[in-house]
């Protein structure tokens, strides 16, 4: 076995980046930032310097970032049955979510399944705008308004979508959108303003800070989902728990990291497009999900015929390199893909996709080792299959 390992499972989350590592050990010792002490002053500052990091990675006001345990919360928070739009509550009716977005979005938050709409993605992936408008066209106004959830890019095949264009049209009905943001940081540039959706949100793992904080960032504070978490008054009454304040602070320095790594982006790119020029001189029929559309640079969603994906994932583990199965959010579970059956591939297919997501600090050795293994790998799964 390899004592050297390869990491290409940067969706899933970075390590910590020591950076971020010190501002958490820096703020281990905090008390309550809601203490109006000196030692409570302290971490206030750190609580709300690292919110204007956040804000300054999203292209938004430090005093629109609201803290939560992670993304998940924050998309749990951000699909509500109530908006406060200014001194109004305006009620959610139904939510119309991308077929490919995350699982803790399709899960409908507290709107619910039940009232949740799933939107179409092409064969590459990308969102159907057409299916969007004739959606929201039929939808029910006077039962309240609609509510839309379209991610940035996708976690498992990395797919950019025109999210300005869809907070268009949804802004033309007088709906809301909710986008989770999570890939983006590090690698494409990221600005709440030009995207024009109401509420975004950011997991601090997702590009190197801690695990357990997370964010819901607002594009205007006077309008908001209702409070997901009550009791406290943290978070300026709209997120209640005390603050995690190491967690906090390392996410704050991460997000300053993320924002370096966009300058690195054309060379990321290229390693990928390396990568799956191997993938496909190993195997030719391979599929390469959203080939063709936008993509995030790091992210490579594969199949490749008789290669089921967890064989796969784990003889690449034994060989050193770390890959999943499409999301790695399911507790190590590795099932269909609901982003290739969405795409419209077959459950072959879908039960076979392989997710490469190169790290910030990838290498062309470590790309040239990764298709030296997948060849090895390909051809003993492919003899095995014949035998």
């Amino acid at each position: 076995m390899p004592t050297e390992r390869i990491y290409f499972d940067a969706n899933a989350g970075l390590p910590l980046c020591k950076e971020a590592r010190a501002a958490l050990v820096d703020a281990l010792g905090s008390v309550n930032p809601s203490s109006i002490h000196q030692e409570g002053r302290r971490a206030r500052h750190l609580v709300e310097q690292a919110r204007s990091r956040v804000a300054a990675l999203a292209g938004a006001r430090a005093e629109c970032v609201i803290f939560t345990s992670g993304a998940t919360e924050a998309a749990a928070f951000a699909l509500s049955p109530v908006i406060l739009d200014g001194k109004q509550e305006r009620r959610v009716s139904a939510l119309y979510v991308g077929a490919t977005e995350h699982p803790c979005v399709l899960s409908g938050g507290r709107i619910g399944t039940d009232r949740t709409r799933l939107i179409a993605v092409g064969r590459t992936g990308v969102v159907d705008l057409d299916a969007l408008d004739e959606a929201l066209a039929g939808h029910d106004y006077d039962a309240g308004a609609p509510l839309v959830a379209l991610m940035l890019a996708n976690n498992e095949s990395g797919v950019v979508h025109p999210v300005a264009e869809a907070a268009g049209i949804v802004k033309s009905y007088g709906g809301f959108v909710f986008c989770d943001a999570v890939q983006a940081p590090g690698r494409m540039p990221l600005d709440m303003r030009a995207l024009g959706v109401d509420f975004l949100s950011l997991s601090a793992h997702k590009m190197g800070g801690p695990q357990g904080a997370g964010a819901l960032v607002l594009a205007n504070e006077g309008v908001r989902p209702a409070p997901l978490l009550t009791g406290g008054g943290q978070e300026r009454r709209r997120r209640s728990g005390t603050e995690n304040v190491p967690a906090i602070a390392g996410f704050g320095v991460a997000a300053t990291q993320a924002g370096h790594h966009i300058a690195d982006a054309g060379r990321i790119r290229a390693l990928s497009l390396r990568l799956e020029a191997g993938i496909r001189s190993v195997a030719p029929d391979a599929v390469i999900a959203g080939e063709g559309a936008p993509r995030i640079p790091n992210t490579i969603l594969f199949a490749a015929p008789g290669v089921p994906a967890e064989t796969a994932v784990i003889a690449f583990d034994l060989e050193g390199v770390a890959v999943s199965a499409g999301s790695a959010c399911s507790s190590g579970k590795v099932a269909e893909s609901h982003v290739l059956r969405a795409m419209g591939y077959g459950a072959e297919t879908a039960r076979g996709g392989i997710r490469v997501s190169l790290p910030p600090a990838a290498t062309d050795a470590e790309v040239d080792r990764f298709i030296e293994v997948w060849r090895a790998i390909h051809a003993r799964l492919l003899q095995t299959r014949a035998a």
